[in-house]
């Protein structure tokens, strides 16, 4: 989650870059930059930004099999034989 209170100008950041790497390192969250009043940059160290694609990669992999699970419910799904036999067929595989 973005702290609203950690938002600051490109320039401040860039006069004062060594003070908000630090930061930015202890505190683990985002800085919003701001140019012209708006905001335009989000910045975070890479091991954050990193988990931030962890979490969302697993957050879209539940999402999808939720959504094959409902499928299923419907009774839309196939064996598991048949849809083998399509991939098999679909990426040259032979057994």
């Amino acid at each position: 989650m973005i702290d609203l209170t950690e938002i600051r100008s490109v320039t401040e950041f860039q006069r004062n870059i060594k003070t908000y790497v630090g930061r930015l390192k202890r505190s683990k969250t985002p800085l919003v930059l701001t140019v012209n009043g708006r905001a335009e940059l989000v910045v975070h160290t890479a091991a954050g930004y990193q988990e931030m694609l962890r979490r969302l990669d697993a957050a879209e992999t539940a999402a999808k099999i939720r959504t094959g699970m409902d499928q299923f419910a419907r009774g839309e799904g196939i064996p598991l034989s048949r849809a083998e036999a399509k991939l098999r067929k679909k990426h040259g595989f032979s057994r």
